[in-house]
């Protein structure tokens, strides 16, 4: 688990600082792939570090099971304080991090539920909630700029200006970069995969297939819908396809429901994302479990995963301070150097220490909830 979380937070330093995709190339190619699919795997990983805090086979009862449920309270209260502060200092980045944080307390009600109950909840939810948002943007007509105008967390993340914030509660829900009602699909997988035997070789390979089905369901279901689709009008090559990039341009009025691309918060890209994080989880078990030798080379990497609150805010400041403008910054050095530092720090930190820095901030705020009776 480590392992992909160390690749999601990677592929977020590569969609924030990397090449542009619109360069074209394999260099291009591989930057449209961590657009959009690395913070839907991060959110994937979410809903499975919620279980591993309230019981990942059995959920926990009793005083350990509350003694749980208020560590992610409390989780989910500091990840939406450090992202809305690292919003409101004017930093380029689309933070996850409030939008994490409310991930945590959406689904927190739902963490005693089976693994097949958990799985029917992500699908229904995929199909029915990005038509109830789409639908409820659909109809503003300045409300959402009314409501911020009340709301605390714009206030802060907009800087004083809430009527231009969209990481206010309504953003975080509805239209921000990471809605959480489109966004809570993924959490949901998450959990019913965690839920799981993932030791048992049938059940990582039975996973495989619906990770590649899903995806191929999403990508391909939404490519042939928009090939009978008239009106929808897209540049050559797959780096421009509105069923895979977000360098595509947006087609008008129903036909944009049929788009998969990153951050289009569709049904079709919530089924091809979650496909994608299901097959990368499943292949970095495998291959940890496959080979001691795979898993000492990628020691590094684990070490992001296993710090990747650090990690994230690491990469966030840094942009702040290199002071990029306009992202992707479009460095393939900065990209390589940020990867390097981190990896290298983490990696030494963890030699000595069992969390990151920040992750004893976070096990030392949760430590309250042992008191709990």
């Amino acid at each position: 688990m480590d392992l992909a979380r160390g690749l999601a937070v990677l592929g977020m330093y590569a969609a924030h600082v990397g090449p542009n995709p619109d360069a074209g190339g394999v260099i291009g190619f591989v930057m449209e792939v961590t657009h959009g699919r690395s913070s839907a795997l991060f959110a994937f990983l979410a809903g499975f570090s919620i279980l591993l805090i309230t019981g990942r086979r059995v959920p926990k009862t009793g005083r350990a099971g509350r003694q749980a449920r208020v560590k992610i309270l409390i989780r989910a209260g500091i990840l939406l304080v450090v992202g809305t502060a690292l919003t409101a200092s004017g930093t380029k980045v689309e933070v996850i991090l409030a939008y994490y944080g409310l991930y945590f307390l959406m689904a927190l009600p739902l963490a005693r539920l089976r693994a097949g109950t958990l799985a029917v909840l992500a699908a229904v939810s995929a199909v029915v909630l990005p038509q109830i948002v789409f639908a409820v943007i659909a109809t503003d007509s300045g409300w959402t700029a009314a409501v911020n105008r009340f709301d605390p967390l714009a206030w802060l993340s907009g800087r004083g200006d809430p009527s231009s914030s969209n990481d206010g509660l309504v953003g975080l829900l509805l239209n921000g970069s990471y809605p959480a009602l489109c966004w809570l699909p993924f959490v949901l997988a998450g959990m019913a995969v965690a839920r799981l035997d993932l030791s048992a070789t049938v059940i990582r390979a039975r996973l495989a297939m619906l990770g590649i089905g899903l995806a191929v369901l999403g990508y391909g279901g939404s490519a042939l819908a928009l090939h009978f689709a008239s009106g929808v009008a897209a540049r050559p090559g797959i780096m421009y396809a509105p069923w895979w990039s977000d360098l595509a341009e947006d087609p008008s009025g129903w036909r944009y429901q049929l788009v998969a691309m990153p951050h289009s918060e569709t049904t079709l890209s919530i089924i091809a994302n979650t496909g994608v994080a299901l097959t990368v989880l499943v292949a970095c078990l495998a291959a940890c479990a496959g080979s001691e030798q795979f898993q000492r080379l990628a020691t590094p990497l684990i070490a992001v995963g296993s710090m990747s609150l650090t990690a994230y805010v690491f990469h966030v400041l840094a942009i702040a301070v290199l002071g990029f403008d306009v992202l992707p910054a479009d460095s393939l050095p900065v990209l390589l150097g940020l990867s390097a530092i981190i990896m290298m720090f983490a990696y030494c930190w963890t030699r000595f220490f069992r969390r990151g820095p920040l992750e004893w901030v976070l096990y030392r705020a949760t430590s309250v909830a042992d008191r709990v009776r």
